[in-house]
C-alpha cells in the first residue's frame, strides 16, 4: 500500500521560484542549479559508497532523500530537485539498463521492432513507485520556502539512448533510426510521450511543484527534425501534463537549441526556457520579453574556475536580466570536479547583487 503524506508547504509561504513561474510578483530572482546533488559534495559521496550501484540509490527512497537535501544544507537555495536518473522510464518499461564504473549508462540497444515489442507500459508506474515515494517524502521534507521541481528526459534525449544502448557524441544511431525507420522511430517517441506523462503526473500528485523536460541532445538535430523529434513530442507531453495539472509550471531545456529556442518555447507551451552555456544573454532577454521565464546560464567550467572569472561572470548575468523573470542557474549540470566552496561564491556573488 502507498504510503500517504500531507506536504507542510502553504499558500501563505513565499516561493520565490513558484512565484516567478506563475507570473506573479516574486521577490528576488531565484537560484537553483542543475546537479546539485551529486559527485562533487564529499557527503553525496558517503552515501554513494554505502549502495550497490547507482540505480540502488535512484531506487533507494531513504537515499535519494537524503542526497536531495544535502545541498540545502549548505547552500541559500530557492528549490530542490528530486534525485533520479532520466533513464528511469526506459527502465521501467523493461529495457535492461545498468551503469558501469566510470563508463556511464549501458543499455540493451533498440535496433528493430523486436526490440520495441518488448517494451511495455504496463507496470511502468509500480516499478518507478520509489522515486514517486521519494518525492512524497521531499515533499513533507523540505522547507516550506523551498519549491520541488520534478523532472524527466525529454523523448528525443531519452530514445537517442535507447538507440545507441549509450551516451554518444553526435546522436548518430537515433539520427540514422530516424531517418531509415522513421515508423520505428516514431513509435519509440509515441511509447515515451506516454510512460513520461504518466511518470511526471505521478509526481505532480506526490508534490511535486514544478517539472522540468531535459533535451540535452535537442541541438544535435537539424531544423526539419529538431521540429518533428523535439518540437512536436514535447509540446503532445506538456499537453498531456496541462490537461491534468494545468498550474503546474514547465520548464524545458532544450540544450543546444540556440536561435530555435523562442520558437520551441512558443510552440510547446511552456513557462520557462532553460539555456545552456553558448546562449547569449540578449538571446535570453528577448525570450523573457515575450513572457516566457528564462533560466540559465552560467558555464559550469567558469563555476569550477571560481575567482574573479565566476564573479565577472555572475555579474554579466544579473545585470543583463535585472527587471526580468530569470531563474539564476547554470548552463548545464554542476560537474563532479566542482570545489563546493565556489558554489557557495556564486550563491553569495547572486545574494549581494539583489541586496
Amino acid at each position: 500500500m502507498k504510503k500517504e503524506s500531507t506536504p507542510v508547504h502553504t499558500q501563505s509561504v513565499r516561493k520565490p521560484m513558484l512565484e516567478l513561474l506563475t507570473n506573479g510578483t516574486w521577490a528576488r530572482s531565484p537560484i537553483w542549479l542543475m546537479r546539485q546533488a551529486g559527485r562533487y559534495l564529499p557527503e553525496y559521496r558517503a552515501v554513494r559508497a554505502q549502495t550497490r550501484d547507482f540505480l540502488d540509490l535512484c531506487y533507494s527512497p531513504d537515499k535519494a532523500v537524503e542526497v536531495t537535501l544535502q545541498p540545502l544544507r549548505r547552500y541559500d537555495l530557492d528549490a530542490a530537485i528530486l534525485f533520479a536518473d532520466i533513464l528511469l522510464v526506459p527502465h521501467a518499461l523493461g529495457q535492461g539498463l545498468r551503469f558501469a564504473e566510470g563508463e556511464g549508462p549501458r543499455l540493451d540497444k533498440i535496433t528493430q521492432a523486436a526490440d520495441l515489442a518488448k517494451l511495455s507500459v504496463e507496470g511502468l508506474m509500480d516499478r518507478l513507485e520509489p522515486v514517486i515515494e521519494t518525492v512524497r517524502r521531499l515533499s513533507v521534507a523540505l522547507p516550506p520556502h523551498i519549491t520541488l521541481i520534478g523532472f524527466a528526459g525529454a523523448p528525443w534525449t531519452v530514445a537517442t539512448y535507447m538507440v545507441a544502448g549509450q551516451g554518444t557524441d553526435d546522436q548518430a544511431p537515433a539520427r540514422l533510426m530516424a531517418y531509415a525507420q522513421p515508423d520505428l522511430f516514431q513509435k519509440l517517441i509515441d511509447l515515451l510521450v506516454e510512460a513520461t506523462a504518466s511518470y511526471l503526473l505521478a509526481q505532480v500528485a506526490a508534490g511535486a511543484e514544478v517539472i522540468q523536460i531535459f533535451d540535452t541532445w535537442a541541438g544535435s538535430l537539424p531544423e526539419k527534425e529538431f521540429t518533428r523529434l523535439v518540437i512536436e513530442p514535447t509540446k503532445r507531453l506538456v499537453a498531456l501534463l496541462k490537461a491534468k495539472a494545468p498550474d503546474v509550471p514547465i520548464i524545458g531545456f532544450p540544450r543546444g537549441a540556440g536561435t530555435r529556442a523562442l520558437d520551441y518555447a512558443q510552440a510547446t507551451g511552456i513557462q520557462g526556457l532553460s539555456f545552456d552555456a553558448q546562449a547569449q544573454l540578449p538571446t535570453m532577454a528577448q525570450v523573457s520579453d515575450h513572457g516566457i521565464a528564462v533560466q540559465g546560464n552560467i558555464d559550469p567550467l567558469v563555476l569550477v574556475s571560481g575567482g574573479i572569472a565566476l564573479d565577472q561572470a555572475v555579474d554579466d548575468l544579473m545585470a543583463a536580466m535585472r527587471g526580468r523573470r530569470h531563474i539564476v542557474n547554470l548552463g548545464h549540470g554542476i560537474v563532479p570536479q566542482t570545489p563546493p566552496d565556489h558554489v557557495a561564491q556564486l550563491i553569495a556573488r547572486v545574494r549581494a547583487f539583489q541586496a
